[in-house]
């Protein structure tokens, strides 16, 4: 399918899976999940965050690259690094420790503010994650995402190598708690 027809056609399977009236429908869809996996090739993803801007002009983008430069600077960079050096091989301590300014709290606390605001939101630059120990599962499956009335919005720069989804190309990743549009 030609780019313009295939990003037409993504757009379109988006806004029908977040139609109010289909709620009950993701949530059977996505095994109890409220989110909606987003799936583009990791080359296209500007393209595709600038017309989602576009379309949902009242959305709630949340850039997971912002939230990582926010978390590392409420430590410091030096003291950032010395930590994630002690932790190097388990980053999910660094990124997920539970702290109000790791990254894991930023992203939730980001979902739950826009949720209260009533707004579409979106998880974009999600690359960022990449080395962070943070999964697409982790965000699907926290109680407050599952528990939001309006679904999440994950923008996800993957491809498939058969039936497999490979987080930028390469990692596989969980297709479960959402609702694929790819």
């Amino acid at each position: 399918m030609p780019y313009l027809a295939e990003h037409k056609q993504k757009f379109d399977d988006l806004r029908t899976v977040l139609h109010y009236e289909n709620r009950t429908q993701l949530k059977r869809s996505a095994n109890g999940g409220n989110t909606v996996l987003f799936v583009f090739p990791p080359a296209d993803e500007e393209d595709y965050i600038a017309e989602a801007k576009i379309l949902y002009p009242d959305g709630h983008f949340i850039d997971v690259g912002e939230l990582l430069v926010k978390s590392i600077d409420s430590v410091g960079v030096n003291d950032f690094k010395e930590f994630y050096q002690n932790h190097i091989s388990t980053p999910d301590v660094v990124f997920t420790n539970g702290d109000p300014n790791c990254l894991f709290s930023l992203i939730i606390n980001e979902i739950c503010a826009a949720s209260d605001d009533k707004k579409t939101t979106f998880l974009i630059h999600t690359g960022a994650l990449e080395g962070t120990g943070i999964e697409n599962v982790n965000i699907m499956e926290h109680k407050s995402v599952m528990s939001q009335g309006i679904p999440l919005v994950i923008f996800y720069p993957a491809s498939y190598n058969q039936d497999d989804l490979l987080f930028l190309n390469h990692k596989p990743a969980s297709k479960y708690r959402c609702k694929l549009v790819k």
